[in-house]
């Protein structure tokens, strides 16, 4: 091989490099920018659930809401904000309620209920907030009393 193709080689190989170089910089900045953004709608995610959850166990304590909304409810946020939340033994009202009435219709599905049908889930429904109404109200209570905390140590 002569010493020009091998110069050539070489500077052609140092052009592939940099260039390879110059991609993997402009796709590690990329990725960067995505967890930014996804870091972001995580943030914001947590702090809209955290707002939405003090309205609602506001409304539950004020019995505004049904138990049983505002225990899928709050299952729900708290899972968003954590989902080691709901296993909190504080908290666990919350997924009681859900499990013992998440099979009941909702929304259009319970318009298809035959007016019997609706009768015997709403006797049911009330069956069980009628007996964790004190424990999801306690489990409400909680819920202010740890975004107070937790408020306070932000300051």
């Amino acid at each position: 091989m002569s010493t020009t193709l091998a110069v050539v080689l070489l500077i052609i190989g140092l052009i592939v490099v940099i260039g390879l170089g110059a991609y993997a910089l402009k796709l590690r900045k990329e990725i960067k920018r995505r967890e930014a953004l996804v870091e972001e709608e995580q943030r914001r995610a947590i702090s809209n659930s955290l707002e939405n959850l003090d309205y609602v166990v506001g409304a539950m304590v004020q019995e505004q809401v049904d138990i049983t909304e505002g225990c899928w409810r709050c299952k729900v946020l708290l899972e968003i904000i954590d989902t080691d939340l709901t296993e909190r033994p504080e908290f666990q009202a919350f997924a009681e309620v859900y499990q013992r009435t998440r099979h009941l219709k909702t929304h259009s599905a319970r318009g298809q209920l035959t007016p019997k049908a609706r009768f015997q889930e709403d006797k049911e429904r009330l069956a069980v907030e009628d007996e964790m109404r004190d424990e999801v109200l306690a489990a409400a209570k909680a819920v202010i009393a740890w975004r107070q905390k937790s408020k306070q140590a932000l300051q």
